[in-house]
């Protein structure tokens, strides 16, 4: 069965969102928050352990310096600086897998960090030369035929090429951005096809009706939405009876 991934540690303090606990069962790889968008160190290590506990793949989640906002608002930043921004939270992160004893799996940037690098070679670069310097035996996840994958592949990192099933494509291949309307899937069962394509056919429908190629080596679900863990169960289940 495909990887199947999602976000997960994104609590901070008292704010609790998700349903971790509840997702980890329903799939087979989690990126957990490294305390810049979301999370902070108490959240990191309880988020760890139960993904320990579930013998998942784990991976870091780093994003934006951008707490109020959740590390989906657009920030200008020098390659320098995105490069020390990524290390640090590859490195803080994987002290408590050390604790464990535990490997980390991969690295997949987060909101707009994610989008920004998705189509930027200045903030895509950096963000590769960051992993591959603290271990280039680190997979990272970027979205399937992005400026992101292409300059990690040139570079020797492997690449896990995500999609997405709630979330809608453009003709280029790139995410319908959130300010969108139509960026969103709602439909369970109109995700779950979506799923089902790329991972048949490897392509995807675009909003304007066209069918797009996309490499699909992993599909990121969300654990934060009203009916996130009951998509999640029908999801697994429909892709285990395809596999069937």
């Amino acid at each position: 069965m495909i990887d199947i991934n999602c976000d997960l540690g994104e609590s901070y303090g008292v704010y609790k969102l998700g349903q971790d606990s509840f997702m980890m069962p329903e799939v087979t790889s989690v990126n957990i928050a490294c305390g810049f968008h979301a999370g902070d160190p108490q959240i990191i290590s309880e988020t760890i352990e139960m993904a320990i506990h579930h013998n998942l793949r784990i991976g870091a989640h780093p994003g934006f310096p951008d707490l109020q906002g959740f590390g989906r608002r657009n920030m200008v930043m020098t390659p320098n600086e995105i490069y020390n921004m990524v290390l640090y939270q590859i490195g803080a992160f994987s002290a408590f897998l050390k604790v464990h004893d535990y490997p980390l799996h991969h690295v997949k940037p987060h909101g707009a960090l994610y989008n920004m690098a998705a189509v930027n070679e200045e903030y895509a670069a950096p963000i590769v030369r960051a992993i591959a310097d603290f271990d280039s035996s680190i997979k990272l996840y970027a979205l399937s035929g992005s400026i992101l994958a292409t300059v990690a592949e040139r570079a020797g990192l492997p690449v896990f090429h995500e999609v997405f099933a709630d979330r809608t494509y453009q003709n280029d291949g790139t995410l319908t951005p959130r300010s969108c309307k139509n960026a969103l899937i709602k439909d369970d069962q109109q995700a779950i096809q979506q799923v089902v394509n790329l991972v048949e056919s490897g392509k995807v429908l675009s909003v304007d009706g066209k069918w797009i190629p996309l490499k699909a080596d992993t599909v990121c679900i969300h654990g934060d939405g009203e009916h996130a863990l009951m998509f999640a169960q029908k999801l697994r289940k429909q892709l285990v009876k395809k596999e069937g």
